[in-house]
């Protein structure tokens, strides 16, 4: 397990890259408008499966919510 700063909170996950860690949270990495940024930096999707994570790692998942 690693200790990862996602969306601004501390958690512990036993994930490697991008893709495991949306999988694990029930996010499809196919989803439109999703966009996901490592350290302040965006990651492209065609990098989610090659970019390691690593621990202390601040990761940013962004999506779209329906509401109003």
């Amino acid at each position: 397990m690693i200790s990862l700063k996602i969306n601004g909170l501390e958690e512990k996950v036993a994930v490697s890259t991008i893709t495991e860690l949306l999988a694990e949270r029930g996010i499809d990495p196919k989803a439109r408008f999703l966009a996901v940024a490592v350290n302040g930096t965006v990651v492209r999707r065609a990098e989610w499966s090659g970019i390691a994570l690593t621990a202390g790692d601040a990761v940013e998942i962004v999506r779209p919510f329906q509401g109003g």
